[in-house]
Parts: structure tokens; sequence; C-alpha cells
């Protein structure tokens, strides 16, 4: 299913029902002419489309929302003309309206919220007028020299969300002009408004004067924000619209977007909104002001995209959302190579107009090219476009696929290199094998993130990656200076300052670390529900956990099957004394992951303090997750002793059915060695009888870690056929031997 966005016209007749019961065929006949003679020249002089007919009215795409709004407008001049030379009974007229938005493509037609906006704007014209969604008066407001009324946020039918709805003032004395409008009421509840706000007017009057210490003041510039100002200018770079037509370079109006981001988060001067948050409000509130008021900011770059061939339109502009007003704005219309220059220019400009110094490092860091292959560019956005932090096998996959289109066709592209780091080292710290072993995932970490680093020494996404790989090796020194020169790197890059939270928890400095993840939160005030998780998690490990429990329930909704979700809540809840929410919990992780066990959780976490790993093992056993999987508790009496599992092991083969119903077959050499196989697996380890445990360890499992075991004689009931069991932190299989 094709997806892209476009500019919407729709045309209808008023009244056409009654004309037709007057006059069907001459009311059909000057229908017809309309479009020949009046819609379908406009359309072609403005390179629109005329997707359809419907019955009484017309339905046109555009790939520039300035181009639809030119043809609406010469269309109703061009009526009104002829509507003065014609008949009352003969005339025609039409209602318009155009909106900016998103359309599914099903051959030559098109379907959507952004085609049904359009329409139900349109019966908000008047009868030979013009009515714009918000979207587009966003875009063509200081483009065509027309006035606007606005209508405010209006509810549309079948439409979730209220829409910003303007109408087209075409008196010459408007042009430029938007006027608010403002609703009339029946002379009957006017009066009775009068009277109410006499009463209510009194009542304020009274209070104000037996309480003299409330405000009459509206709230001062900076007063009515969500969090208080940073002391130093604070930005968010709103998202890029792309206003090619064509949902195809939907990724560079988001490339340029993050590139700004990225490069202003270099700058120690500036306090700039992560990514997420500014995505997450597109589109929720209406004016700058109220964007800078959610986020906390003062400073708001918007701008758009436009994509033709090798030619680019950009259009940019930095608010003062204190006073309204512009501080700077500029229209770049290049060469698509030269794409880096203009950011380059934009940034300069922004750091100019707010008057921020830089330093020598900043200046270096701000004038390098990332690549010099836009193709590799261009693949590099898609990539990143994705997302890699628990999400699902495919889009690991495609991520993978785009940074390493973009590392074939450019070898030195440092960034490229640090994104397949950073989505190795989520596979491997988290035992994602389903992508790559282990072994394999720790390797590719290391050494894309060393090849990052080698291209550009102050990678900052490479140097987290690095901290994470130095932390679950033990190193925690080397960890927490790598997590700082990445916070060092990108001051306002929140994965950064989260992933050093991340470490400083685990290694003995709490305090900082809900420093750095308060930080964190500040720069991304609607961070994604993967972030958000982390975040809780800090605050746990940190001992906070009515603040983990507010951070963590809320990623439920969008991250209903990630293990660490139910695992830290459930934690949590039992943390706190709340056996019946821990209950619940576990009860939802065992549905999901029913091999969850103490043992298992015991193994992945043996990297961290042993303190904090003791806690959370007893916060996980009081919300009842078992010590093995499905909840095998075997008898001392029938566990085997050192010289039978000898016996059991040396020169046998096993074979067998797992507790999920997998059939297995698994062979021991008398040199310790060991080869795995069941319908979707075939692996080889090493093998080893300590005392009456039976330890394996498989290359690419439990991160290449000796993990330990016990056999029982089975007297459970279940499989009868199988004298003997097997249970392990990852799998309860039962078995018989064979030479």
């Amino acid at each position: 299913m094709e997806r892209r966005l476009a500019a919407i016209l729709i045309a209808d007749v008023v009244g056409y029902s009654r004309l037709s019961q007057i006059d069907e065929e001459g009311t059909r006949a000057r229908f017809q002419a309309d479009q020949n003679d009046v819609f379908e020249p406009a359309i072609e002089r403005h390179h629109g489309r005329l997707v359809k007919t419907m019955g009484d009215g017309l339905l046109v795409e555009f790939q520039s929302v300035v181009d639809a709004l030119r043809c609406a407008v010469e269309v109703q001049q061009l009526k009104a003309t002829q509507s003065a030379a014609s008949l009352p009974e003969h005339r025609l007229e039409f209602r318009i309206g155009i909106n900016l938005g998103d359309i599914i493509v099903e051959g030559e037609d098109i379907q959507g919220d952004g085609v049904n906006i359009a329409d139900r704007i349109q019966a908000l014209a008047e009868p030979g007028g013009i009515a714009i969604s918000g979207t587009t008066y966003d875009q063509v407001k200081s483009k065509i020299p027309v006035g606007f009324a606005s209508l405010g946020e209006q509810r549309l039918k079948s439409i979730t969300e209220p829409i910003r709805v303007y109408r087209i003032l075409l008196d010459p004395t408007a042009a430029g002009k938007t006027l608010k409008t403002r609703r009339r009421l029946p002379r009957r509840r006017l009066v009775a408004g009068i009277a109410a706000a006499i009463v209510v007017l009194a009542l304020a009057g009274a209070a104000l004067w037996w309480q003299p210490w409330m405000p009459a003041k509206p709230p001062g510039p900076g007063e009515r924000f969500a969090y208080p100002l940073p002391d130093r200018p604070s930005v968010a770079v709103l998202p890029f619209i792309n206003v090619s037509g064509d949902s195809e370079h939907d990724h560079l109006a988001e490339g340029l977007t993050d590139d700004l981001i990225t490069e202003l988060s270099k700058v120690s001067g500036l306090f700039v909104i992560a990514r997420h948050s500014v995505f997450a409000i597109q589109g929720s509130v209406g004016k700058i002001q109220d964007v800078a008021t959610e986020l906390g900011v003062q400073y708001v770059l918007e701008g758009t995209l436009q994509r033709a061939g090798p030619r680019l339109r950009i259009n940019v502009k930095l608010i003062d959302a204190v006073s309204g007003l512009s501080l700077w704005a500029e229209r770049y219309d290049r060469q698509y190579a030269d794409l880096f220059a203009v950011q380059d220019d934009v940034i300069g400009k922004i750091i100019s107009a707010l008057s921020v110094k830089l330093s020598a490092r900043e200046r270096d860091q701000l004038a390098r090219i990332p690549t010099e292959n836009l193709e590799a560019y261009d693949f590099y956005m898609r990539a990143e476009q994705e997302g890699f932090i628990l999400r699902d096998v495919d889009t690991y996959r495609r991520t993978l696929s785009f940074y390493q289109k973009a590392i074939d066709l450019d070898p030195g592209f440092a960034n490229a290199h640090a994104g397949i780091a950073r989505v190795a080292v989520d596979v491997w710290r988290n035992d994602y094998n389903y992508l790559w072993s282990a072994a394999v995932a720790r390797k590719i970490a290391y050494d894309a993130a060393g090849q990052a680093l080698k291209l550009d020494p102050n990678n900052a996404r490479a140097h987290t990656v690095l901290a994470l790989l130095q932390w679950v090796d033990g190193r925690e020194r080397e960890a927490k200076n790598s997590a700082n020169m990445a916070v060092a790197m990108e001051p306002n890059d929140a994965e950064a300052a989260a992933n050093l939270a991340l470490i400083l928890v685990h290694t003995g400095s709490s305090g900082q670390a809900i420093t750095e993840m308060e930080k964190a939160l500040r720069l991304d005030p609607s961070p994604a529900s993967s972030f958000q998780l982390l975040a809780g998690i800090v605050f746990y490990t940190a001992g906070d956990d009515q603040r983990a429990i507010s951070l963590i329930e809320p990623t439920l909704d969008s991250l209903p099957k990630v293990e660490p979700a139910r695992e830290y809540l459930a934690a949590a809840y039992a943390d706190q004394g709340n056996e019946t929410k821990a209950a619940a919990e576990t009860a939802k992780l065992l549905e999901l992951f029913p091999e969850s066990n103490l043992t298992y959780y015991g193994y992945l976490y043996d990297y961290w303090r042993d303190g904090d790993l003791q806690r959370h093992l007893a916060a996980l056993r009081k919300a009842g997750i078992p010590e093995w999987p499905f909840g095998f508790t075997g008898s001392q009496a029938d566990r085997l002793g050192e010289a039978d599992l000898r016996n059991l092991v040396d020169g046998k083969s096993w074979t067998g059915k797992h507790k999920n119903g997998t059939d297995f077959t698994q062979y021991f050499d008398r040199a310790g060695n060991t080869a795995y196989r069941s319908a979707n697996t075939n692996i080889t380890g090493i093998v080893e009888v300590r005392g009456d445990s039976l330890c394996e360890k498989f290359e690419g499992y439990f991160l290449d870690r000796m993990v330990c075991g016990y056999v029982y004689r089975n007297t459970s009931g279940e499989q009868r056929d199988r004298p003997y069991v097997h249970v392990t932190p990852r799998a309860l299989t039962f078995f018989s031997p064979t030479p």
C-alpha cells in the first residue's frame, strides 16, 4: 500500500440537489461546463491532477499546497465574474476545501484521512468561498496575497482530533492578515450570557476584594511554560514538513530535522529538545507558543522541504515563542548536493541569532561533514527512521541493511558504523540470539564502535556503545569514562545522558545517576516507550520504586510483550509490598515467557554489582518468579550425583523433548565436547561435571557464560517414557540416554 503526503482540493456545488429538482439536465450541463472550462484549465495551470468527479464535486491532488490554493483562488474569482453576468437560477456556486495531509494511493484513486479532512473542511466554506486546514495555512500564510479568518479548532465528523480551520478572504484589503472570527450567539442566549457575565464579574470582584494576594494580571513571559526555562538558550527543532507531494522524500525532511537536532546537541551553550519529543508533539498543538509551552523552550525552529529532481528548496524560520517574533528566516533554493551546506548555514545562523559562543572543539565538530556521498547519507537517514531499541527482528534487519548500504557506498561514514554498533550491543546485552549469537553480536559491536571512533574520535554514539560493552565486560571505570565522553561530545543527547545514568546507577553512584536521568527526561519530555522503560529501570535500581512504576506502567500499552517491562514492574511492586499487583505482573510475565526463572536472571545479570543483583532477585522471588523454568522443583533424593552424571555424558547421546514440546538430540564425547540439535537449532559447545551440577557453554548463548543445571530421575509422571529430567536456566527437558 503506497502512502504519500499531498495537497487535496475538494470542490462541491452548493444546493446541487435543489437545483437538480428544478432543472436536472441544465444543472448537470452547467456543472460539466464549469468542470471543462473553469476547473480543468486551472488545475492544469497549477500542476494538479483531477483524480475524479463525485456527482456534484471534484477531487483534485496537488504536489504543492501553494499551487492548490492558487488554483482555488483562481477558480472562485473566475466563478464570481461569471455569476455576476448570469441569471440567479443559472448560477452554480462551489465550496472548496483544501488540506495538506497523508493519503493512501489505490491505482489512480486516493483515500485516507487527508482526503476525508478536505471533504469535511469544504462544508465549512462559504458559498463561493474556500476553507483550508491548519496544515495548509502554516504553509501558505505568507506566500499568497489573500487574507485568512481563523475559525479555531473544529470537531469534524469521523475525525478523531480537532482540526484548525481557516476561511480565505479574497478582499484585497485583507491580504496578508489573519483575523479571528467570533461565533454569533442567538439573541436570547446573548442576553442570558451578558447577565451571567455580570454575575461572574461581580463575584470575581468580590473575590479580589477579599483575596488581594491573588494575581490580577496575566502570566508574564516564561511563567506559562510546562518546565522552567533552562539557564541557556533553549531550542526545539520542529519536524520539517515535506511539501514535495511525494512521500518518497519524507525521510529527507525527517533526516534534515534529525541532523539539525544532532548538530545543535553538540553545542554546550544550547539546550536542545530530543528528536522523539518534537516528533511526538507534531500536530497535537496548534501555535508555536503552544509547542514551546509544552516542551519548555523559548525558541522554535520550523521549516519545510521540497525536492524536485536535483533541486532542493528549504524554508526555515527561528521564532522567539515568548515575544512571538521571528528572529531569523531564510529560503534556500539549491541543488540537492548542497544539503550539507544548507545545514551548516542554518546552524550558523541559529548560533549567531542566539549569541552562543562555541569552543574550538565544537567548531571543529560542527564543521565536520558526515559523508561526501549523498546516496550513502540517504540510506543512513532511512536506517535512523527505523529505530532499533527493543524492536522486532524485521526492524533490526531493515535497519542494519540500510546502515550497511551506507557503508558500502562510503566506508569512511562514521555515523553508519556507529549505527551498526548500537544495534549489535542491544542484541548482545539482551541475549537476542535470534539475529546473531551473543559472541558474534559482541564482536560486531566492538569492531563497529572501534571503526566509528577511528574515523571520528568524537562520535557520541560510538562512545555510548563502548561504555555498554565495557560495563557488561566488568570494566566499570572504563565504562564510566566512555559514557562521560559521550555526554561531553553531545551535551544535549538524551540517549547519551540516559546510558550514563544506567552505568552510574550500577557502579555505585545512584545520586549522580538520578541527576543524569532527570536531565535526559528534561531533554526528552515526551520520550519513546523504550526510553521511558530505561528511565524506569534506572530509578528502580536507585531504589525509587514509585518513580519507576510511574514510568514503566504507561509503556505496557506500546510494549506489551517486552520482557523487561513486566520483569521490572513486578519487582518494583514486590519491593513496595504491593503483593496483588506484583502477582498480576508475574502472571503476565510467565504467560508471555513461561521459562522465566530466577536462575536465568542470576546468570543474565552476573555483571551487576552483587548487592544490586541480590536485591533484584529477592524482589522477583517475592513477586512469585520461580527458581527454575516452568516452576520445576526436583527432589534432592532424585538428583543425580557426580558419578551418575559422568556415566550419562561420557560418550552418550540423549534423545528427548523439551517441556515446550520441541524434540532434541544431544551428543557428549569423552573429551568434554557436546553437540545439540533440534528442528531450528544446531550448536556445539563444551560440558563439565562439577559435583552434582552439569555445566555447559554454547558459544553465543548467555553472553558466552558457563551455565550449570541438574539432572533428576523422572518421578513427575510427565513423559514417563523418559527416565531423566534435565533442568537449566533456559530449559526443562525430558530425555533417554543411548550409548
